[in-house]
């Protein structure tokens, strides 16, 4: 099984949410992070 960027998303979403409940201070890494890879990936840097 090959991953793609389609198969990505929602685990780094889930894996996002549950370190949001466990750790909420974690809020504003989590989302700059998010924020970022996906506009790198979206500007096509990696591929």
């Amino acid at each position: 099984m090959t991953l793609s960027i389609a198969h990505l998303q929602p685990i780094v979403a889930l894996l996002a949410g549950i370190l949001i409940l466990l750790m909420p201070r974690l809020l504003n890494f989590i989302v700059a992070f998010y924020l970022i890879a996906t506009g790198i990936i979206g500007l096509g840097l990696f591929h």
